[in-house]
């Protein structure tokens, strides 16, 4: 299952725990290179499972309505606030903790446009919160802050980066570092110019 992230703007939570937020986005190419065309997702239930970081053990609430908009597909949900999970959700959503959603779908149908996949027919099977949306940009913020030391990381400080301030899987996340551990090996990066190219690498 692949997965696509979107900022959240925490504004749209009330206490009764109602939430709403693009869920997926038209046009906007990701920190793998996919782009989701209008009209793409196929097939959507009446209902969705809302969920913690992809991770099937901790659902969080339920995703019950669906608006396709110019922007692209406007969810809204609910927290199941009569479990842990769904408080713990709610209470760090509010708080400003979590600012992303990020889809977990199968593509249907894509076509490769320069070095995007441009995604035509997707299946969606569930919406997550995430910590930070996966883009280039908010990866290199946050990197430079576990850089502060003056040395890159270890293989596993950087699968967990990715995975809580990147929002990945604990699949993708352990694949992209053990890719990455070449780079990681190499010594202190000398300049912000380095960083940016050392993370674009990951995507090569």
């Amino acid at each position: 299952m692949n997965e696509l992230d979107f900022a959240l703007d925490t504004k749209a939570i009330d206490d009764e725990g109602r939430i709403e937020g693009l869920a997926v986005g038209y046009g906007n190419l990701d920190f793998g290179g996919d782009i989701v065309l209008p009209g793409a997702i196929k097939g959507l239930k009446k209902s969705i499972p809302m969920l913690m970081f992809h991770d099937q053990k901790r659902p969080a609430g339920v995703w019950t309505e669906f608006q396709e908009t110019s922007e692209g597909l406007l969810a809204k949900g609910r927290f199941s606030l009569s479990t842990l999970t769904g408080k713990e959700a709610h209470g760090l959503v509010k708080d400003g903790a979590i600012g992303g959603l990020s889809m977990g779908y199968r593509a249907l149908k894509h076509k490769i446009v320069g070095r995007a996949r441009h995604l035509a027919e997707i299946a969606l099977h569930e919406i997550s919160l995430v910590t930070i949306p996966m883009n280039e940009k908010t990866l290199i913020t946050s990197f430079k802050d576990i850089l502060s030391g003056g040395e890159l990381p270890t293989v596993r400080e950087f699968e967990d980066f990715l995975r809580e301030a990147g929002g990945f899987s604990k699949t993708l996340a352990a694949g992209i570092a053990t890719k990455a551990q070449p780079l990681l090996n190499r010594g202190e990066p000398e300049s912000a110019d380095e960083l940016a190219e050392f993370l674009k690498a990951l995507q090569a």
